[in-house]
């Protein structure tokens, strides 16, 4: 069963924030967020906050994905998807190990 995509929209934050299970549906509620600039950019979001809910809802299974990796790597971090967490795996992996420590690969 695919775990359902509840999502709302952040003004404020200009994410949108969804709930994911890492251990499933009867497990513990994670809230995560994804930047309007990640639904934008990487799934191809183009209006307002009906659009950006969209994206989200029809992207949920890799945005999922990409929270429950980001959620198992850093477990008592926010988990705050970005463009990056979306990116070629080889880069991916520098941006995902200097993540939070103000340094980025080079």
């Amino acid at each position: 069963m695919a775990t359902p995509c509840e999502a709302v929209y952040c003004f404020d934050r200009a994410t949108v924030r969804f709930a994911i299970y890492p251990e499933g549906l009867e497990g513990p509620r994670v809230l995560a967020e994804i930047s309007e600039d990640a639904l934008r950019d990487v799934f191809g979001a183009r209006d307002g906050p009906d659009s950006l809910l969209e994206t989200c809802q029809a992207n949920f299974e890799a945005i999922e994905r990409a929270a429950m990796e980001l959620q198992r790597r850093r477990p008592e971090a926010p988990i705050e998807l970005e463009i990056m967490d979306f990116s070629v795996p080889s880069t991916r992996h520098d941006f995902l190990s200097h993540r939070g420590s103000g340094v980025l690969p080079g």
